[in-house]
């Protein structure tokens, strides 16, 4: 009885996802194919990642570390708060442009500079990686 709830629980908790939301790579990021077949679902799109990712592990555990910790250079670190300070600009600009009934082309810049902003960032992670 345990052994056929355990069965069932964990795959549907698994398979279960909001509407639209993508597996990713465990180390690079990028979406996974829709996995078609039974089993245990994909962690990384490729031995190459799945090499990095036990590399990371390794090194981090020799080192006393726990899993979840990131480690970045300090020039990485700052480029990360430049863009977060970038966005806070933009969101701001936003705000402050909506208290004066901005015309739509006005409203329509600001919401660019927002939106590349948050581009920025979101480019950030496989950057990171790539250069790692």
């Amino acid at each position: 009885m345990a052994g056929e709830h355990g069965a069932h629980a964990r795959p549907t908790s698994r398979t279960r996802r909001a509407e639209g939301e993508e597996r990713r790579c465990g180390w690079c990021r990028n979406v996974l194919p829709a996995q078609e077949s039974v089993g245990r679902p994909r962690l990384y799109c490729g031995q190459a990642c799945r090499q990095r990712a036990y590399e990371q592990r390794s090194a981090t555990a020799k080192a006393g570390l726990s899993d979840d910790v990131v480690l970045v250079t300090r020039a990485e670190l700052d480029g990360l708060q430049d863009r977060l300070y970038q966005l806070r600009c933009a969101i701001e600009d936003v705000q402050t442009l909506l208290t004066e009934k901005p015309t739509k082309a006005e409203l329509e810049r600001s919401l660019a500079d927002l939106v590349r902003s948050t581009g920025r960032l979101d480019r950030l992670w496989l950057n990171g990686k790539a250069a790692g």
